[in-house]
């Protein structure tokens, strides 16, 4: 088991995770709050509850966010795919979960407005995360506004509309500005996307005296599968040489990250 001891920073890590194992590195690591996955190598799809069973009573007192997303692909769902959105977010309510993970587009690229307040609705009262669905709209002020005024989202994930945090900084600094002007203070910008000991002190000047105060990251990596003998023949879809192995939440990656965290804080004094 894990422990489970809270961070008393005022800065917080969400590590997304995708196995028991992964989980345990990530809250010893110094992970505030998880977001549970599938399949977390292919973009990430809605967990087994087994899984959640599994995680929750190997990290008991850490919040999880659970990922609901019936298939791999673009973020527009019919009718039948929402009806197996609104099973799963009933099935983890129902088991106490933290919260939940979504999002849901129009085909031309605007936030599904009608569809994504049924499943907050739904929802409620678990938190609520729009995950990076919003960094595939078409216009990131649009999609903001948008979420902020369906209610009940506690926060969005986004590298600002570029391929990593670091990227998309300039745009998170502008969406996080707007948000003061349209939310409540208990909605938040989660910039994830590329968060690690390399990149945290650049993201941390930069979006720290905006008042960001939370954090995404995963820390995976590919660890080598257990199978000695792996035959040629069989083909599981998985992606380039990586067909065998593991991904994993490393331990050192969260660390490494949390460690410089409370640096800053301890620094500048953050309470």
């Amino acid at each position: 088991m894990a422990s489970t001891s809270k961070s008393k920073s005022p800065l917080r890590i969400e590590v997304c995770v995708d196995s028991v194992q992964s989980a345990i590195n990530a809250v010893n690591g110094g992970a505030d709050r998880l977001e549970l996955c599938a399949t977390l190598a292919n973009g990430g799809t809605t967990p087994s509850l087994g899984l959640f069973k599994a995680v929750s009573r190997a990290v008991p007192d850490v919040p999880i966010m659970v990922m609901i997303r019936p298939r791999a692909g673009d973020f527009v769902y019919n009718e039948l795919e929402l009806g197996v959105m609104l099973d799963d977010i009933k099935s983890f309510k129902n088991r106490g979960a933290y919260g939940v993970v979504f999002g849901v587009l129009t085909p031309q690229g605007q936030v599904d407005k009608e569809a994504t307040k049924l499943l907050v609705d739904f929802s409620l009262p678990m938190q609520v995360s729009f995950h990076r669905a919003f960094d595939a709209t078409r216009d990131p002020f649009e999609a903001l506004e948008d979420i902020i005024s369906i209610g009940g989202v506690s926060r969005i994930l986004t590298s600002g509309h570029a391929k990593n945090v670091v990227d998309g900084l300039d745009m998170i600094v502008m969406l996080q500005i707007k948000a003061l002007q349209l939310a409540s203070s208990s909605f938040s910008i989660l910039p994830g996307s590329g968060v690690n000991s390399d990149t945290i002190d650049t993201i941390l000047v930069k979006l720290l005296p905006e008042g960001v105060r939370e954090f995404h990251m995963s820390g995976g990596r590919w660890k080598s599968g257990r199978m000695a003998h792996r035959a040629q023949t069989l083909g599981f879809g998985a992606t380039s040489e990586h067909e065998w192995d593991v991904w994993e939440t490393d331990y050192h990656a969260v660390k490494e990250v949390r460690t410089i965290i409370n640096m800053v804080c301890d620094k500048f004094g953050f309470e």
